[in-house]
């Protein structure tokens, strides 16, 4: 329980600080790669072994050292881009620590609970997994997200546009799909969104929503938010159900989002992120993206989206270029 419990509470603490931009989301490399991990792992389950023998409280103390250590460690090399199966795994590692104690002290229901936390949150990070087209060994051991070709297309120009620019677009669509990301999560722009998708509704324009399952902080991130904003679920479309109609799709509002739409994925396969599953919003007649800069995502590399003919780049914050498109539709 102390070993595990330890582990997953140094672990979260890296995943914290890499989706709050306090270090880097690159993967970052061990000395050694896996085998310094593992290396770690043997002594660690060694000092579990001592203390479990000994009693002594010198040998808890190296246990709670050597896996607060590994938690680090093993959550470290993993790019940004993987966080929100990291996350789903950690969650399944703090039911097992939990059901670990209660067999300690005799809590069943503790024991219950914490079995319960942890089988969801591990068929929370297969599906996660899976929904990326990954197993979840290659998430943990492949150092996703590190790879070059973040400069490769960097000084290539892009159309800029302004708030009126795409309000026009927007105007005169019949169609919209809003592809919601990690942007609009952190500029808290769900409401926003919600206004500008109710006055385009008002002018008789079909709009939908283009869920990613790993768009966001976390699985279900997106969905939560939009929820809380009254977006009708019926709106709401998965992976699956959304790229189909981006072809007969007038315009994609991509907010925030960046990895999740970037057509490396489907088609460099020297890409990091080659074979994720990606809303395929560069089949869109039109394509506008809301985001502050052209900075790479959590996988670290460019996204030939943006500089596509058919792309508009409203360089804002998703909440702010959000209201200005609205204000800029309003008077129209």
């Amino acid at each position: 329980s102390l070993l595990v419990g330890t582990l997953t509470f140094s672990g979260s603490f890296v995943a914290y600080a890499k989706l709050q931009g306090l270090v880097s989301g690159r993967p970052v490399a061990l000395p050694g790669g896996p085998w310094f991990n593992a290396g770690l792992g043997v002594l660690t389950l060694a000092a579990a072994v001592w203390a479990v023998a000994s009693g002594q409280a010198t040998a808890y103390w190296v246990l709670t050292g050597l896996a607060f250590v590994l938690g680090i460690t093993g959550v470290i090399p993993i790019g940004g881009a993987d966080m929100p199966v990291v996350i789903s795994l950690l969650n399944s590692l703090s039911g097992v620590a939990a059901a670990m104690a209660g067999f300690v002290i005799g809590n069943q229901a503790l024991i219950i609970g914490g079995a319960l936390v942890g089988a969801a949150g591990l068929i929370l990070t297969v599906q996660m997994s899976e929904a990326m087209n990954r197993s979840l060994t290659n998430v943990l051991f492949s150092g996703f997200g590190g790879g070059g070709g973040a400069a490769e297309m960097s000084d290539k120009p892009v159309n800029r546009a302004t708030p009126e620019d795409v309000a026009i677009s927007l105007a005169y669509a019949e169609r919209v799909m809003i592809v919601p990301g990690y942007g609009l999560a952190v500029a808290q722009a769900q409401h926003a969104v919600r206004d500008l998708a109710a006055a385009l509704e008002e002018r008789g324009i079909t709009v939908e929503y283009a869920i990613h399952p790993v768009a966001g902080r976390m699985p279900g991130h997106m969905n939560v938010l939009l929820a809380e904003a009254d977006v009708p679920y019926e709106q709401l479309l998965d992976l699956d159900h959304a790229n189909p109609k981006f072809p007969m799709t007038d315009v994609v509002l991509v907010v925030g989002a960046n990895d999740v739409v970037n057509p490396s994925a489907r088609d460099d396969p020297n890409s990091p992120i080659y074979g994720m599953p990606i809303l395929e919003v560069d089949k869109a007649r039109t394509v506008v993206v809301i985001k502050r800069s052209l900075s790479p995502g959590f996988a670290g590399i460019d996204n030939p989206l943006f500089y596509l003919d058919k792309t508009l780049m409203l360089f804002s914050d998703a909440k702010a270029g959000l209201e200005e498109i609205l204000a800029a539709l309003v008077a129209l």
